[in-house]
Parts: structure tokens; sequence; C-alpha cells
């Protein structure tokens, strides 16, 4: 069953995609359709794994073992309230 969806991509963009859909063949709704299967079932498979992207994501971001995470928070609410 096919439903219809509204997308606001920036004008540049829509063109390439455009572009590679005519040399490819294609539709663009298959494009999106495709690349939106794959992202979900790329999500499905790493969550059936006991994977998330909490888990993914930890340890990226290296800080010194002094850093405070309240001192960035409190000049960040010091700012937003100025």
């Amino acid at each position: 069953m096919s439903t219809k969806l509204t997308l606001s991509l920036d004008k540049k963009v829509i063109e390439q995609a455009k572009i590679y859909a005519k040399e490819k063949h294609v539709s663009l709704s298959f494009l999106v359709e495709n690349y939106l299967q794959k992202l979900v079932s790329e999500y499905k498979s790493n969550t059936e794994n006991g994977s998330s992207i909490v888990e993914e994501l930890t340890g990226i971001v290296k800080l010194s073992s002094d850093y405070d995470y309240r001192d960035d928070y409190t000049d960040y609410l010091k700012k937003k309230y100025k």
C-alpha cells in the first residue's frame, strides 16, 4: 500500500537526486523508499543484536578527568536567560 509523504529538503539536494534517479532509470520515490527501508532494517538488526545508538556513541567524546558538565550548563543558562 502506498501512502503520500511530503518532505522539505534543500533544493540542490532534490535537483541532484532527480538527476541521479534519472540516470539510474528509477523514480525519486523509489530511491527514498529504499533508503528508508535500509535505515530501518539496519536499525532493527542493531537493536535485535543488543546494540543501541547509545552503545554506538559511548566513548566517542573524550573529556578531561576534571571536566564538570555543571559548569558548562550553568554558563549555558546564564547566556540563555541574559
